[in-house]
């Protein structure tokens, strides 16, 4: 079974939800605490969901979202 890891760069993120809303496995929440420039910033909550389709990533205007497939024994 493959697994993705999701790197989020909160400075980047504007808060937006879009990643959020095209994530079909909900593996995309928002932060309990504020970034620097106030926002809410998105962050896993499912990690392990993940299947790796790179919608979030593609959808993300900021650049914010960055997937990589792990190999095995890599967490």
């Amino acid at each position: 079974m493959r697994a993705f890891k999701l790197i989020f760069r909160p400075e980047k993120c504007k808060g937006c939800e879009l990643c959020r809303s095209v994530c079909p496995k909900g593996v995309i929440g928002m932060a309990s605490q504020v970034n620097a420039k106030g926002y809410h910033p998105a962050c896993a909550v499912n990690q392990e969901a993940c299947i790796g389709c790179q919608s979030c990533a593609l959808m993300c205007p900021d650049g914010a979202i960055a997937i990589y497939q792990l190999e095995e024994g890599d967490q």
